[in-house]
């Protein structure tokens, strides 16, 4: 059996993000300008069809605070995280729920639906100007080109490879019958010896862009001399070939592991 270390430390981080004028050499915070910051809310879908390009969409709702402080609002689009904006089009109204065509997207950036490829990804933003300074907010979607969900194709054998945490071997996910975005993994412990005893470990797969939430799990209640060994974190899937790439932090009764990097790829 190896040998695990768990740290036992506190680590505090805090982050401020603010929105700056693109125009002055002097950056403003946006809050201090009176800038109107637009709020993205219900994305759904938030990813594009690979299987219907002519068709498929994203949409969302925008918002601001104060919509008659708004003198233009725009949405900008870039493909491949570029970021050689093109205007898609203007905002006339707040709120304003907003559907967005693939096909109208590749127009505008003077591609064609022939020049789209899997994993391609067109990034949407929204632009507003107040009191003549156009402010770029850090509300925006990344819609990726993908497979539709497909829950038999995204279930079953699985090889599980974690250099971080010194980790590999095979495991079974499955689908839950009542709600097929829910997957429980087993074998993550029993690749290392354990006696998995505990849960299967609960990812829920978001339905509008495929990112994985994995629920904190007891999957063994003893390992590497330990109690009640859990995993918890997030990740992405593709649905075109099935591969999950997860964040997990990795815990015990008695502290942290950490977090450590895994991919499940299908057998």
């Amino acid at each position: 059996m190896k040998k695990k270390y768990i740290y036992l430390a506190f680590t505090s981080m805090f982050f401020a993000v603010s929105c700056f004028d693109k125009e002055e050499d002097v950056l403003v915070p946006a809050a201090e300008r009176g800038a109107q910051l637009p709020v993205i809310s219900n994305i759904d879908p938030g990813v594009f069809d690979s299987n219907d390009l002519e068709n498929t969409f994203v949409e969302f709702d925008v918002d601001v605070e104060n919509d008659e402080a708004i003198e233009d609002a725009a949405i900008q689009v870039s493909y491949n995280n570029g970021f050689q904006r093109v205007e898609f089009s203007k905002i006339t109204t707040f709120p304003s729920n907003l559907r967005i065509q693939l096909s109208d997207v590749v127009e505008k950036l003077g591609l064609s639906l022939d020049d789209v490829e899997l994993g391609d990804v067109f990034t949407i933003e929204i632009v507003t100007t107040v009191n003549g300074k156009t402010t770029r907010s850090g509300a925006l979607i990344n819609a990726a080109v993908v497979c539709a969900y497909d829950e038999s194709f995204v279930t079953g054998s699985y090889h599980s490879v974690s250099n971080d945490w010194n980790s590999q071997g095979n495991i079974t996910l499955t689908f839950d019958p009542d709600d097929p975005f829910i997957v429980y993994v087993e074998g993550l412990a029993s690749i290392e010896g354990v006696n998995e005893n505990g849960d299967p470990l609960k990812m829920i797969v978001n339905p509008v862009d495929y990112s994985v939430r994995a629920e904190k799990t007891v999957i063994a209640t003893d390992a590497f001399g330990y109690h009640d060994l859990a995993y918890a974190g997030s990740g992405q899937l593709n649905t075109c070939n099935g591969t999950y790439n997860m964040l997990f932090a990795i815990t015990v009764a008695e502290g942290s592991f950490g977090t450590f990097a895994f991919t499940f790829t299908k057998n």
